[in-house]
């Protein structure tokens, strides 16, 4: 296996975090030129006068500088200590992709549960992740 596929996903979600970040400031300026927002609405990040179509873009970005990190870890981790797996860089893809789902459906029709079905899946790749670099870290501990 390519020592460097564990690395591919993360370059991914990091493309896909840039991807949202891009789109606050679009929402933001739309919002302005329109006069739905003052710049004094962000002074202190985003007042509550922000509408909810203007606050999500950067709520989701947020998101994707939360939880995921722990993703980013793990990912060089097995990167740094040479043992990821086909198992993990399978887990890992799948954790980007329902990150991926999850800001697609905040970022379009927010359905809260979908969006909970989705970020709740994500997790529980991301602690399988962990327990096979957990394996791979400390195999005698394991078996």
């Amino acid at each position: 296996m390519n020592k460097t596929a564990i690395l591919h996903p993360v370059f991914v979600l990091a493309a896909w975090t840039g991807f949202v970040l891009l789109l606050v400031p679009v929402a933001r300026i739309r919002a302005a030129l329109r006069g739905r927002v003052m710049a004094d609405d962000f002074k202190f990040g985003e007042s509550r006068s922000v509408p909810s179509d203007v606050s999500i873009p950067n709520r989701n970005y947020m998101n994707l500088l939360e939880v995921p990190v722990l993703f980013y870890v793990v990912c060089l981790l097995l990167y740094a200590i040479a043992a990821s797996s086909p198992i993990a860089v399978a887990l890992a893809w799948s954790y980007v992709a329902l990150r991926v789902v999850h800001s697609a459906i905040h970022l379009t029709y927010n359905n809260v549960i979908h969006r909970l079905v989705a970020f709740g899946a994500s997790n529980a790749l991301l602690v399988g992740l962990w327990v096979v670099a957990g394996y791979r870290l400390f195999p005698s501990v394991a078996g």
